[in-house]
This record gives structure tokens, C-alpha cells and sequence, in this order.
């Protein structure tokens, strides 16, 4: 008889080595894995992961690329927007999970799999992601997630392996990784506390240079176009960016937020591109938009990072931001300078024939061109006639 399919989302580490023999040992399911390199594995890493699976008892493996993809439908849309959760993460891995998860579905039925499985914990954000992008793509699979309907302990899965021949240094690994196009986040045993941060150890990348270098970073209607005069696409300006700015340690930070579940989670994070990128688009608006312009986008993009993080991205309401978003970004063109040095870095300035604080009109602080002193003095009048009425019915000063 013709054993059934099952595809697996495989990261190559402990929980999805878990799921390929307790799918095939318990099951007796034809597993299939594949993952999707959203940017954070190098050719010999994908390979690596590859000849784990068959190691470990797939029957096929599948490598799928789409760091081009996640720029162009998530990531273009968080640096437009300087999307940061909590005024901190810049949504690393909750963005690429989303979209991680709608090419798995659609891999899946291409192979005509009878199930779709993925290797999370009952206790966090990415069960959510995927089970709800499946559902979406593929409502007709079966999801299977052994981990997280066992509640199954690390010591549980390491002893299983190893009773199936599987021999590994798992305890080895104090601290996991999540790393892609848009940043790398960590979880260890500091990440369980409130008050302990992550030690130096756990961090990727480490300090290797001292002396400041300086980049130019070129946009043109919000994406990057140059890097230090050079034209470069933005996939690959990111990737230069963040091998550049993580010889600096920059982008290291800690963040804590409310998970989809309902409790709270803390995580460590290294994105040192996005840490620059975002900063230096930010200020590139700050010159080229208007007021208003800035105040909306605040708001909206707050929205659009809080859906992609709660897994809403498949909402309608997401391609009304992303439309807005972009009709923001039309004079959001110009150069930026940036300075790294060792674990921070400075944004100098922009040139942009667009800058606003070359309007003819006035210099701050110095000179009024466009009105006199009496213009102020009624312009201040009909300004307060509102808090003046208030004050004269309630007076409250």
C-alpha cells in the first residue's frame, strides 16, 4: 500500500529532526522536507540542511529561494514604512515566517501532499503563522505539529533521536537562531529572564573592526538604488549593508513584546542592516515629507508591522497600507551618509533635490522670508482663540 506524504517545513535543527522520525518511525508517512531561504543560509549552509534530511530519513529535499520575493512583497514595505515593533525589532523573523510559510503551502501541493508539517512549540508566535498561512493556501492538507501536540521537553527529543541512531551534539547548543535577509533573532536561557541580557557569546557577529568607516546609501522613491555611488539592487544593497555594519557589532538589542498567544516573550536580536537602513530612510523623510505625510505613516505603518507580526498579512486592509505606503514615497529620493564604528552608528546628513529645508522661505532659528513680524503676532492670535474660549468658560489655569 502506498504510504502517505507529508511535507515538513525543515530548519535541520532539533524539533524538525524530531518530526522526520516520528513521522516515519510512528506514522509510517513518506516524508518530504523543505525550507526557504529568505536570505540567512549560504550555499554550503542549504547544503549542509540538505544532507541532514536525507540523513535522517527524507525522501526528497527541496531548497526553495525567495529572498528576492520577501524583499519585494514584505521587507520593501517595513523600511517605506520604518517598521520597528515596540519602537525596537524590526520584525526579522515574524516577517519571513509569513511568507516562508505561503511558499511551503504551495511547494505542498505541488508534490500532491496529503499533509503539511511544521516543528513549533505550543508556546510561541510561529504556530500561529504557519497554521494560519496553510489554512489559507492549503485548506485541503491536513497540518500535523508533533512537538507542539505532545508538549514534548528537548531532553524528550534528543533521547527519541538517539534511540533512532541519531547522534548529535544538541546540548551543545546553547542559544538558536533565526537568521534572514532582515536580521537574525536569539533565544537562550537570558531570553526566559526579565533582567539578564545576552552575553557576547550569543551573538553572531562580533567587533572585528574599530576604526569608523563611512558609507552613502542612495534611495529613489524609498528604495536603495546606490551604495557609496554605486548602483546596486536593493537585495543585494541589504546583504552588503549588514556584512558591512556587523563588523561593528552594530544592530544588537533586546526586545520584549506581547506574543499572539497572550503572554509575553523577550527575545535577543543582531540586524544590523535594518538597524541602518531604517534609521537613514527615516531621515531621508524627515527632510522630504511633509508634516502630515510623516504623522500618517507613523500611524499606518505601526498597523502594518503589528498585522505581519500577529500573522495578518493575507488581511485586505495590508495592500491598502502597502498602496499608501508607496504613493508616500514618491519624492522619498536622495543620498544619505552614515558612519559605523564599533556597536553604533551615526546618520550625517542627506543631499535630496527634494529637501524641504531648501524651500526659499525661511531658515530656522535665523531669518523669516515669507511673512513679517505681524503676521505672527495675528497667526498666534487665531491659533489660541480656541484654548482662550475654553479657559474663559472653565477656568481651569
Amino acid at each position: 500500500m502506498k504510504k502517505k506524504k507529508v511535507l515538513l517545513a525543515f530548519s535541520g535543527g532539533l524539533d524538525t529532526s524530531y518530526c522526520v522520525k516520528y513521522f516515519i518511525h510512528e506514522k509510517e508517512l513518506e516524508v518530504h522536507t523543505a525550507i526557504v531561504n529568505t536570505g540567512g543560509f549560504s550555499e554550503d549552509e542549504l547544503l549542509q540542511i540538505e544532507k541532514h534530511a536525507y540523513h535522517l530519513g527524507a525522501k526528497t529535499h527541496k531548497s526553495i529561494d525567495g529572498t528576492g520575493d520577501f524583499y519585494e512583497h514584505i521587507v520593501k514595505y517595513l523600511i517605506f514604512g520604518n517598521v520597528l515593533k515596540n519602537n525596537t525589532y524590526p520584525l526579522s523573523v515574524s516577517a519571513e515566517r509569513i511568507f516562508q510559510a505561503k511558499a511551503l503551502a504551495e511547494y505542498a501541493k505541488a508534490i500532491k501532499a496529503d499533509y503539511i508539517a511544521h516543528g513549533s512549540t505550543g508556546a510561541g508566535n510561529d504556530q500561529i503563522r504557519f497554521d494560519l498561512v496553510f489554512q489559507l493556501i492549503a485548506p485541503e492538507l491536513e497540518i500535523l505539529t508533533p512537538v507542539r501536540d505532545q508538549v514534548l521537553s528537548r531532553r524528550a527529543e534528543i533521547d527519541y533521536l538517539a534511540e533512532k541512531g541519531i547522534n548529535s551534539s544538541w546540548e551543545k547548543l546553547k542559544y538558536s537562531l533565526n537568521k534572514g535577509l532582515w536580521g537574525t533573532s536569539i533565544g537562550g536561557k537570558e531570553t526566559l529572564t526579565s533582567n539578564e541580557p545576552l552575553p557576547e557569546e550569543a551573538f553572531p557577529s562580533k567587533a572585528a573592526k574599530t576604526e569608523p568607516e563611512t558609507m552613502t546609501i542612495g534611495f529613489k522613491k524609498g528604495e536603495i538604488t546606490t551604495l557609496n555611488g554605486k548602483k546596486i539592487n536593493p537585495v543585494k544593497a541589504i546583504q552588503l549593508i549588514d556584512l558591512k555594519a556587523s563588523e561593528y557589532a552594530i544592530g544588537r538589542d533586546m526586545h520584549t513584546g506581547d506574543t499572539i498567544i497572550g503572554i509575553k516573550g523577550r527575545i535577543g536580536f543582531e540586524a544590523a542592516a535594518a538597524s541602518v537602513i531604517i534609521k537613514a530612510h527615516h531621515v531621508l523623510e524627515k527632510h522630504t515629507l511633509s508634516k502630515w505625510q510623516l504623522h500618517w505613516k507613523e500611524q499606518l505603518a505601526n498597523w502594518y508591522g503589528m498585522f505581519i507580526h500577529e500573522a495578518k498579512y493575507f488581511e485586505p486592509v495590508m495592500r491598502n497600507i502597502e498602496n499608501f505606503l508607496t504613493d508616500t514615497q514618491k519624492f522619498v529620493s536622495g543620498e544619505v551618509t552614515v558612519v559605523l564604528y564599533p556597536y553604533h552608528f551615526e546618520v550625517q546628513g542627506i543631499t535630496s533635490e527634494h529637501d524641504l529645508m531648501h524651500s526659499g522661505f525661511g531658515d530656522y532659528g535665523e531669518i523669516n522670508k515669507a511673512w513679517t513680524g505681524d503676521d505672527i503676532k495675528g497667526f498666534v492670535k487665531i491659533m489660541a482663540n480656541s484654548m482662550k474660549i475654553y479657559q474663559n468658560v472653565n477656568g481651569e489655569l
